[in-house]
């Protein structure tokens, strides 16, 4: 069977709900940058974030490897959203160090988390993967400012002997780019490796791309359109218990 086991995060090993619309988040945003001398209405940071979030993503278009690539894969990058939350600081006049906007993305993440936790027989799992002497990886599109935190407050860290975020690599899912850079970062053979995640434009197309196997499985936050994709394996009704039956034998 497999050697390598590279897993999405969000919607396949953890269930997540996050409300970063919810005016009440933005309030208590505003209060923290206020009282560090950075003076917003929830209304006006809000607008400022996400102008900013949108500028950040044309200038890590600008900042990759050739202009064929960008012409290409403009839609598979992806900035690191802790940026943003330093120039919020910048814009008002406001000296930020990298810890203090560090602290600020870890606090937005908190407050608009409504919950977190680790889907039935994931640890069993990546147990079990470790005894039997396999490599497991993480391969997801999140912020790591965000995201590490979290893996490390459910558990899971120790199971990975890689863990690839897009905020980190200029990249995300599905662009073949990020994929072959994990590949080729642990020397691993796409035929011996299997990605498995929920997301089927993402995680499925994705691990195609670079002549991966790939399992399917939809969760309650799995994209509403799926079917259209031809995976090696698919679980259908989100019990990840059933995954160790079909990659393990």
């Amino acid at each position: 069977m497999y050697q390598n086991y590279i897993f999405d995060f969000y919607g396949t090993l953890a269930d997540i709900r996050t409300e970063e619309e919810d005016p009440w988040l933005w309030e208590k945003v505003s209060d923290i940058y206020s009282a560090m001398g950075a003076s917003y209405s929830s209304h006006e940071l809000q607008r400022a974030f996400r102008r900013m979030e949108k500028e950040e993503k044309k200038r890590a278009v600008v900042s990759q490897e050739t202009e064929a690539l960008r012409a290409e894969y403009q839609e598979d990058m992806e900035p690191d959203l802790t940026k943003v939350f330093l120039r919020l600081y910048e814009e008002k006049g406001v000296d930020c160090s990298p810890l203090q906007a560090k602290m600020t993305a870890i606090t937005f993440r908190a407050l608009s988390r409504k919950y977190l936790r680790v889907y039935d027989g994931v640890e069993e799992l990546l147990g079990e993967l470790r005894r039997r002497g396999k490599k497991i990886y993480l391969l997801s599109n999140a912020q790591s400012d965000f995201t590490r935190p979290e893996i490390d407050m459910l558990g899971l860290t120790k199971y990975f002997d890689g863990i690839f975020l897009s905020s980190e690599q200029g990249w995300k899912k599905p662009s073949p780019i990020f994929f072959s850079k994990l590949l080729d970062k642990y020397q691993l053979k796409p035929s011996e490796s299997i990605m498995i995640g929920n997301d089927e434009a993402a995680d499925i197309v994705g691990a195609q791309s670079v002549g991966m196997d790939a399992l399917y499985i939809h969760t309650a936050i799995s994209p509403l359109e799926y079917g259209r994709v031809e995976a090696d394996y698919r679980v259908m009704d989100g019990d990840f218990r059933k995954i160790g039956k079909l990659i393990l034998g």
